[in-house]
């Protein structure tokens, strides 16, 4: 049995999935987070714990993105009518990772904020990562796709870098790289290559 004829029925009962569905269900983390943080089981440090958790969603989604075209090239599972939206909700969860560490964490302290950015520069990247995704997030609508013509996809090429310096940046905030943080990067440098491996040949 072939993996496109495994993969039929999930994608012939895809199809009658909207796309508003995965924008739904993208808000279920966000709904568990607020939970968490109203019952105290967001951990000993509530800050720390709403920055990490709204980073780790933010990566989750950001692989899953990367990862659509591969599924569909070496699996046969075409979620393509998805991308869309999983790029959409990896885009809001960065930036509410970044929104909780300038308000929650730095009380925005701008001059705060600018120290930490020079004493940890893990931070860089991650803000480097979401600034990265900006124009994705702006053009990501039917009306740029048409007025930017090949343009478009050369444009979105830039989730490569974001998404490796997302990672990078999950990595460089531990004291000490955990064996997930190494999962982490392993999967996305095998989705990368996955994902350029055809271009350059």
């Amino acid at each position: 049995m072939t993996t496109a004829s495994l993969s039929a029925p999930i994608n012939g009962a895809l199809r009658h999935v909207p796309s508003w569905v995965v924008y739904l269900a993208g808000l279920i983390p966000l709904a568990w987070v607020v939970y968490l943080t109203f019952t105290g089981g967001i951990g000993v440090d509530p800050v720390k714990g709403i920055e990490h958790r709204l980073g780790k969603i933010a990566l989750w989604f950001l692989v899953g993105g990367l990862a659509i075209t591969p599924a569909r090239r070496w699996l046969g599972l075409n979620l393509i009518r998805y991308r869309r939206a999983i790029g959409l909700l990896a885009f809001f969860y960065i930036a509410l990772h970044l929104t909780a560490w300038a308000v929650l964490d730095m009380s925005m302290l701008w001059a705060q904020a600018l120290s930490d950015l020079v004493k940890r520069r893990y931070l860089l990247l991650g803000i480097s990562a979401f600034i990265l995704l900006i124009p994705l997030a702006i053009t990501s609508n039917n009306a740029s796709i048409r007025k930017l013509g090949r343009n478009w996809r050369k444009l979105h090429w830039l989730v490569y870098p974001a998404v490796l310096l997302g990672v990078i940046h999950y990595l460089l905030q531990m004291k000490v790289i955990s064996t997930q943080g190494w999962l982490w990067l392993a999967a996305v440098l095998l989705l990368l290559g996955l994902r350029l491996a055809p271009r350059f040949r």
